[in-house]
């Protein structure tokens, strides 16, 4: 009887890997009736860091708020971590990577956003949470469709 291999998930290090924030508005948006308007992209990775059991994963943001067609600010963020990974393999290791470790990473990357903003002395901006499992259903299942097209 083969034994399985013993699972491993630990968490190795949680950085903050680029920063980014611009205000080219200021300061004379100061000085105006705050009523911007936002909008958010977001995106994550991963890649295996070669000849190693450890995974980068990293989620990144770009928030731009603008006002009057102005640019009131722009935040760029990507937050990432090591992770170790073994014993796991196939779609079991790709919702790790894809759901569950961005789950892990979002709170530290809502925080630098936040303070950042702060820090721009703008108001207050709370990222709201994302449901990165659905985000990772869908992907795969767009995959999915993407592959059974291209057979047709």
């Amino acid at each position: 009887m083969s034994e399985q291999p013993q699972r491993v998930f630990q968490i190795q290090r949680i950085f903050l890997k680029d920063l980014s924030f611009e205000s080219p508005a200021a300061p004379g948006i100061f000085l105006e009736k705050w009523n911007p308007s936002a909008n958010l992209q977001l995106n994550n990775n991963a890649r295996r860091i070669e000849g190693t059991d450890e995974y980068e994963v990293q989620i990144g943001v770009t928030l731009t708020a603008e006002q009057e067609g102005k640019t009131v600010y722009l935040v760029e963020v990507k937050q990432a971590g090591i992770f170790t990974i073994t014993g796991v393999e196939g779609e079991e290791l790709e919702h790790l990577l894809g759901a569950y470790c961005p789950n892990i990473l979002f709170p530290y990357l809502r925080e630098v956003v936040s303070s950042t903003i702060s820090h721009g002395s703008f108001p207050a901006f709370q990222l709201q949470p994302i449901n990165f499992e659905g985000l990772f259903q869908q992907a795969k299942a767009k995959r999915a469709e993407d592959l059974k097209q291209k057979a047709h």
